[in-house]
């Protein structure tokens, strides 16, 4: 008699659905990676080349203003430089059947300490602006150099001071792995207490200080902005610059960090967690805040422009000088440009002290 065997269309439904699911798990977690690299690469190339920019005097922009906005530069270089490599290294590493251990809490650590400073960053140029628009005779009393690195070391030593038990295994708060964003999260809920003095030190003090010293800033070049149009000084054919540079960056600042906020919030009181994809757009958004910075603070502004125009000048006569004769970049025309410029800057750097106050009222 012939041995029978009994396959139940049971068992290959469920076999078709756990390779279905397998397969779609990689198809997502293929599309994660790729959207986390061009972020990476992204911020990346955009920071080293305002890196490139403001490590040399722009014209406008006082000391006190390049040293504010190179923190703002490593602070979201450092997106593409650590937390992108760290994550996408321990996702590829990481077994998904283990708990908690000591190297995805040093990557929590990691995140969340540059997460904390870019914040802070943010809102202390704010403050710098706010105190340059509103006290401009004493703005070289009040934002001593001194004083600016103090507030400059403060946005960095700060967060690190707050956010070092996550670095301890069996420290206040639990961390794990998470397959949803491929970062290593912590688990709010554990430690609900924890995660809202983090929210009421971090999140809410900044976007106080930001929002009221753009908000009185706009109001103040709104209304200066009317004084011109009333004795017919302001040309018709001006933006409204205070709103091309305020309104975006507030903009782009509360889109990308109030949804990982409010995600964080939820999930500490809850104890639940949200969809998958929802989870990874919230945690990976305020990636792309280091590169909108890049264009509100920077790109947007003549004289930046003009001076990355000239740094590209420079390096085609040096590595490729057909391509520059290509461009019509003349070795002479770039030397009188160099002038120009340096000229330009040491006038600036003399006679302006209000720093990226200069971004709302020289704007092309």
């Amino acid at each position: 008699m012939y041995p029978t065997f009994n396959f139940s269309t049971s068992n290959y439904s469920n076999l078709s659905d756990a390779d279905s699911l397998t397969l779609q798990e990689l198809t997502h977690r293929s599309v994660k990676i790729s959207i986390i690299i061009i972020l990476g690469v992204m911020v990346t190339l955009g920071n080293i080349a305002v890196l490139l920019v403001i490590t040399s005097s722009v014209a406008g922009w006082s000391r006190n203003s390049r040293y504010f906005l190179l923190s703002l530069t490593a602070a979201d270089s450092a997106f593409g430089l650590l937390v992108m490599p760290l994550n996408l290294w321990v996702s590829l590493l990481k077994d998904y059947s283990e708990g908690p251990d000591t190297l995805c809490h040093v990557v929590a650590f990691c995140n969340a300490t540059v997460y904390s400073t870019c914040m802070y960053t943010l809102a202390t140029i704010s403050l710098e602006r706010y105190i340059a628009v509103f006290y401009p005779l004493q703005y070289s009393t009040l934002m001593t150099r001194k004083r600016t690195l103090l507030l400059i070391a403060f946005t960095w030593c700060f967060p690190l001071f707050l956010l070092w038990p996550i670095t301890f295994p069996d420290g206040v708060i639990e961390v794990h792995f998470s397959t949803a964003s491929l970062v290593c999260n912590p688990s709010y809920s554990t430690n609900v207490a924890y995660t809202f003095s983090l929210t009421c030190l971090i999140f809410f003090p900044c976007s106080i200080v930001m929002t009221y010293a753009n908000l009185r800033v706009w109001c103040a070049a709104k209304r200066q902005r009317r004084k011109l149009r009333k004795y017919g000084c302001a040309l018709r054919n001006r933006h409204n610059v205070a709103a091309r540079v305020l309104v975006p960056v507030m903009a782009a600042y509360y889109t990308c960090w109030t949804p990982c906020v409010a995600v964080i919030i939820y999930s500490a009181v809850s104890g639940s967690t949200v969809p998958e994809w929802i989870e990874f757009v919230v945690v990976w958004l305020p990636t792309s805040n280091g590169f909108l910075n890049c264009i509100f603070y920077f790109w947007i502004n003549k004289n930046f422009r003009r001076k990355f125009h000239l740094i590209l000048q420079r390096l085609a006569l040096a590595i490729c000088p057909k391509l520059a004769d290509t461009f019509g970049w003349s070795s002479t025309s770039s030397v009188q440009f160099v002038s120009g410029i340096f000229d330009n800057n040491m006038v600036h750097e003399r006679t302006s002290s209000v720093s990226s106050t200069c971004t709302l009222l020289s704007l092309a």
